[in-house]
């Protein structure tokens, strides 16, 4: 049965941070690249980052670069998100999904997902 299992949202302040987790059962994570996307309420899930199988080479969406650092411990069998200088049109519910493709691919599996609020 694969899980993923998505912790560390929370209330923070603009400008602040924040250091997702998730949490992977089910499959040989290390196989594979992973990825997390957010969910902004009305509006899609846009992917946020994306980190393939060895840690190599690393993706980000055009508002996080330099803000967001996405990093694996394939030990663990899990995959961390970095948010630094949050913004406060960045509240979203955040997923973590696996890639069974490329860096661009759509997840196969998702985790239920973790709530991230902006508020002063």
């Amino acid at each position: 049965q694969v899980q993923l299992v998505e912790s560390g949202g929370g209330l923070v302040q603009p400008g602040g941070s924040l250091r997702l987790s998730c949490a992977v059962s089910g499959f040989t994570f290390g196989s594979y690249a992973m990825s997390w996307y957010r969910q902004p309420p009305g509006k899609e899930r846009a992917l946020v980052a994306a980190i393939s199988s060895g840690a190599s080479a690393a993706i980000y969406a055009d508002t996080v670069k330099g803000r967001f650092t996405i990093s694996r411990e394939n030990a663990k069998k899990e995959v961390y998100l970095q948010i630094n200088s949050l913004e406060p049109e960045e509240p979203a519910v955040y997923y973590c999904g696996d890639k069974r493709g490329s860096l661009y691919s759509t997840p196969k599996f998702w985790g239920q997902g973790t709530q991230v609020t902006v508020s002063s």
